[in-house]
């Protein structure tokens, strides 16, 4: 269960990074950044703030709606930073990723944050500190926090683009390279929103 035994050991605030979108073969990535104002863990957290890949939809959608009460109290502040397609085309997917997430750090007003970022890359971004965290949306709550958040607003992105392009599936894939959304992809071709540079769209153009 994610605590607050990372952040606890940090002086200063600190914001929670995590992403979502790295592996699909539509759609932007998305990143979120979470801060807590403090670190007393309440009971609810357990029920509600969980890595949400072990979320379902609709457990996301309460657990997002719950993280959006605590934003109402003050109790935690979260910003949302997007890569679109191009980008990822253009950069790489790993490239893209870090752009999504500083653009999230750019719309904080903390003074000094330390970052914790999912994964195992760094930014180096404005001399920020920074710590890595493998699986860091199952060890800590501001990470499992930002995961849900950008979770949620990536798939609902991906539904509203569905309703324009309904052949893929994207309301029930999120973008992600099911047979049915490789089968469409070679039948009718890829759309602005597909990743031209992955595979197997690269070989599909080629």
């Amino acid at each position: 269960m994610p605590d607050f035994s990372i952040e606890q050991k940090i002086e200063g605030p600190v914001i929670g990074l995590d992403e979502v979108g790295r592996g699909p073969l539509a759609g932007p990535v998305i990143s979120c950044g979470c801060s807590f104002k403090d670190y007393t863990e309440r009971d609810e957290y357990s029920k509600f703030i969980l890595d949400s890949k072990k979320l379902s939809p609709k457990k996301r959608e309460e657990s997002f709606k719950y993280l959006q009460s605590l934003k109402k109290e003050s109790m935690i502040d979260y910003h949302l930073g997007i890569s679109s397609v191009d980008e990822i085309d253009s950069l790489n997917i790993l490239e893209a990723t870090k752009l999504s997430m500083k653009r999230v750090i750019d719309k904080f007003s903390l003074k000094s944050p330390t970052l914790i970022i999912d994964g195992n890359f760094s930014l180096q971004y404005k001399n920020y500190s920074e710590q890595s965290i493998i699986k860091g949306d199952q060890l800590s709550l501001s990470i499992a926090a930002a995961s849900i958040i950008a979770k949620v607003h990536r798939d609902r992105l991906m539904t509203i683009l569905s309703n324009k392009h309904k052949d893929f599936g994207w309301e029930k894939n999120a973008g992600y390279g099911t047979k049915k959304h490789i089968d469409e992809i070679k039948k009718l071709g890829p759309t602005i929103h597909h990743r031209k540079s992955f595979e197997p769209i690269k070989s599909i153009l080629n």
